[in-house]
């Protein structure tokens, strides 16, 4: 088993971050799109912000309103000085109390934040509520960006964010298309009943794997379901993909001993390799960062990418 890194990486707003809740990122994985709700320019002179969504809370430190963040949801684990603040709950699962007490001005979530009744409840109270945009795949970083940016009144900001991370993406993805190969990969978000929860078409893990230069295994459907045993067999992936889950319970040592994993080239091999949960399926900033350290673990006798 491997974990992602790629030492020495320079990325728009640092490196590092602090371990995934795979349980919250894999309800999150498994939301699906939601239309956004956007207030945003009631929003640009807020000052005590609650943000729902890590994605969402890594663009605002990377636009260098931290400072004006009051609290956070339990999916913020990067940059470090966001997870210190205090928790206004699971982005999907917010309670209006919970956020009112922090007396914010703002609240900016993911697409996908909620529920329903909160949100309604929270508008109801006087706060404005942004929601930003869905999407899987590398535009969708811009099109965030572009609306937390509108939300703070920071356009200029948002534009410098925007054009670097293109800049990076395409030095990234300029090295990624210089590798000889397309290994098979199959995400695996959980195990459910004992059957894998595997990542097909149109999900956050299908864009990384062909971002980072590899195959979805998983054909033929959209979203996060399950895999039987003779369908993972026929599709034999030479790499498995996971979360980090550190010690919890599904763990990688434990789906490596699963009889269908155990049969392909990737369970032969002992192929499976991890990495943070938000940086993986995120797509925040720092998504040149987690292409690059995916392309590393699935392409590891390619010559390491130039360092922008």
């Amino acid at each position: 088993m491997t974990r992602g890194s790629l030492p020495g990486l320079r990325t728009l707003i640092g490196t590092g971050g602090r371990r995934a809740l795979f349980g919250a990122f894999a309800l999150l994985a498994l939301s699906g799109a939601a239309p956004a709700a956007t207030e945003t320019a009631a929003g640009s002179g807020a000052t005590r912000i609650a943000v729902a969504g890590g994605d969402i809370a890594e663009i605002v430190a990377a636009l260098g309103a931290g400072g004006r963040v009051v609290g956070v949801d339990t999916t913020t684990l990067y940059p470090p000085e966001l997870t210190e603040l205090p928790s206004i709950g699971y982005a999907r699962a917010l309670s209006a109390e919970g956020v009112l007490s922090l007396a914010p001005d703002l609240l900016l979530g993911a697409h996908d934040a909620g529920p329903a009744t909160a949100l309604e409840q929270l508008r109801a109270a006087g706060l404005t509520v942004a929601l930003a945009p869905g999407g899987e795949g590398m535009e969708a970083v811009p099109a965030k960006i572009a609306f937390v940016a509108g939300a703070l009144g920071l356009g200029p900001e948002g534009q410098e964010l925007t054009d670097a991370y293109r800049a990076e993406m395409a030095e990234v993805l300029e090295d990624v298309g210089a590798m000889p190969e397309r290994p098979k990969v199959l995400f695996i978000l959980t195990l459910r009943d004992g059957a894998p929860m595997v990542g097909g078409a149109g999900t956050s893990a299908d864009a990384m794997i062909a971002l980072a230069g590899g195959a979805n295994a998983a054909q033929g459907f959209d979203g996060y379901k399950p895999m039987n045993r003779e369908a993972i067999m026929a599709a034999a992936p030479d790499v498995i993909l996971m979360m980090d889950r550190h010690g919890e319970e599904n763990g990688p040592d434990e789906v490596l001993t699963l009889p269908e994993i155990a049969a392909t080239p990737a369970g032969q091999a002992g192929r499976l390799v991890s990495m943070d949960g938000m940086l993986l399926l995120g797509f925040g900033p720092r998504t040149p960062q987690a292409v690059r350290e995916l392309a590393a673990l699935l392409h590891p006798g390619a010559p390491e990418p130039t360092e922008p």
